[in-house]
């Protein structure tokens, strides 16, 4: 068959999907994802602030093994740092790192903010009966918020 008699062939008879059919599917597409979309969103929010709070928990038995090497917590001037690398001449028995890893930033890309315990009496830092603080501050990076935006600490239960 020659390229004129192809062209010749009636409309019904040429293979291939029409506009309005491809504009038909894409529609249905459109409407399944305004329909799943948001609920897929919101899954992943949820999961980034699971996220945060089981990396808080690993970052507290991080601090409670530190701890009991060191006989303290770190200063906040020291911080999470601490946990990876220290001064042996202003740390005695620190034994670590305490991480496998690399300190990790929040689910949101921002570090983690610690909070150290109030000094004791004689200014040894952190009380034995004294707990840290880790903090996430959620997806708008500031103290406070709702839903999302929500702080994850580590006084949370």
């Amino acid at each position: 068959m020659t390229l004129r008699t192809r062209l010749r062939r009636p409309r019904q008879a040429r293979a291939g999907y029409s506009l309005l059919e491809i504009l038909v599917v894409l529609a249905i597409i459109a409407l399944i994802a305004a329909v799943v979309g948001p609920r897929l969103f919101a899954q992943l929010d949820r999961s980034k602030t699971t996220t945060a709070r089981l990396q808080i928990q690993s970052l507290e038995a991080a601090l409670n093994t530190m701890r009991l090497d060191i006989g303290r917590l770190p200063t906040e001037q020291e911080g999470l740092g601490l946990l990876m690398q220290a001064d042996p001449a202003q740390t005695p028995g620190w034994s670590g790192p305490y991480l496998d890893k690399a300190l990790p930033p929040d689910p949101w890309g921002r570090p983690y903010v610690y909070v150290a315990p109030p000094a004791t009496a004689d200014g040894t830092p952190g009380a034995p009966e004294a707990r840290p603080r880790v903090v996430s501050y959620g997806a708008d990076g500031q103290e406070g918020g709702e839903g999302v935006n929500a702080d994850v600490s580590s006084d949370q239960r």
